[in-house]
């Protein structure tokens, strides 16, 4: 993402939330349909199956990165949201199909939270993903005890419970400001 996008996400990110009818605060348009399957083999989609809010992360259960910092985070955001009567769920689209099976999700993303919900598919389907969210995936380089090393997003994308954009929180923004974003986004209904 160039610099002049990111200044321009973030700016967007500080100002309080739009109303609904109100047009997008971003740059560049973000969001939209995807078809996956979660860690347990059901299909999903960009909207939560009980309507709940969403953070969404592209990433891997893998990683020793940047996935390091936002998979705990968007936990505690979802359990600071929770406490203050917020339903939250976090999402994490993988990029690494080949080690972030179903079964090896299933394993790892509860000791983050028990709501964590981990998605997978086709190759075809996981790029159309992150195509509407903006994320590029690639390989950089192969580590010789953790495999494969991926450039990919960095964002945490809040969604609504249908699955629609409503804004970016960067995943050093910490756990209680992450999650007094939620709520002003739950409280204005958004």
């Amino acid at each position: 993402m160039r610099a002049a996008l990111r200044f321009a996400i973030f700016a967007a990110l500080l100002s309080l939330p739009a109303k609904a009818e109100a047009p997008s605060p971003f740059p560049v348009a973000l969001g939209g349909p995807f078809a996956l399957v979660d860690q347990n083999g059901a299909e999903r989609t960009e909207a939560d199956p009980e309507g709940r809010l969403q953070l969404l992360f592209f990433g891997y259960a893998e990683c020793q990165a940047i996935c390091t910092v936002a998979l705990p985070r968007m936990a505690e955001m979802a359990e600071l949201a929770a406490e203050a009567g917020i339903a939250v769920r976090p999402v994490l689209i993988t990029v690494d199909p080949e080690r972030d099976t179903a079964e090896a999700m299933r394993e790892a993303l509860p000791g983050y939270h028990p709501d964590f919900v981990g998605l997978t598919g086709p190759e075809e389907a996981l790029a159309a993903a992150r195509r509407v969210f903006g994320v590029e995936s690639k390989v950089v380089f192969e580590d010789p005890q953790l495999g494969p090393i991926y450039a990919h997003g960095s964002f945490i994308y809040l969604l609504d419970g249908a699955g629609k954009l409503l804004t970016l929180i960067p995943p050093v923004v910490d756990p209680e400001h992450g999650a007094g974003i939620v709520a002003r986004y739950a409280e204005a209904g958004l």
